[in-house]
């Protein structure tokens, strides 16, 4: 009996873990879609889209409105992450582990959404964030959901499901949901 109890205990507090991170991701991706945006004044649209078109390296500084983001390493392969027991997930084919610091180099803060970044293949197929295990890999949140204030960084790691046979060729990295984007050759 007791340890049924314990079972139904420990299924509702890994549930409304659960329901409590689902939340936060959609306040977040509402919050970036709504107040998001390139940073920039007066910006037309032509000029955020054009973002899109800079390309860096791994290790090189690229900027998207008020972020400018630095992927230090890519690491794929990976089956599983999180350390709790209670707190893992395993990847329907493989996880990719992005390594990125991100500085605020706007004026006011801006939120950083793991939601709001991609990888793609060399096909240019593209894969979003998975968030759950973005969150189960780094318990602290510093990459899948983080007010950053100007002149501020964040370390961390995003993480992304591809399939076994795929391997990412770059990364698309966003300061929203509607910024322009900028492009890390991986």
């Amino acid at each position: 009996m007791a340890k049924q109890k314990e079972a139904k205990q420990s299924w509702f507090k890994r549930h409304k873990v659960l329901t409590v991170i689902l939340a936060l991701v959609v306040i977040g991706i509402l919050a970036s879609a709504l107040g998001g945006g390139d940073g920039s004044k007066g910006k037309s649209s032509n000029t955020a889209k054009a973002d899109t078109a800079t390309v860096a390296k791994v290790g090189e500084a690229a900027r998207d409105g008020r972020f400018e983001f630095t992927v230090k390493s890519v690491e794929c392969g990976k089956t599983v992450v999180g350390d709790n027991p209670y707190l893992t997930k395993t990847a329907q084919g493989q996880y990719c582990l992005l390594n990125v610091s991100v500085k605020n180099i706007g004026d006011k803060a801006q939120t950083l959404f793991s939601s709001n970044q991609k990888l793609l293949n060399a096909q240019g197929q593209e894969y979003s964030a998975d968030d759950t295990a973005t969150i189960y890999a780094a318990p602290s949140g510093a990459s899948w959901l983080n007010d950053i204030n100007p002149g501020n960084s964040v370390d961390g790691t995003i993480v992304f499901d591809l399939p076994k046979d795929q391997t990412p060729a770059s990364a698309e990295l966003h300061d929203s949901a509607l910024s322009g984007g900028v492009k890390v050759n991986l």
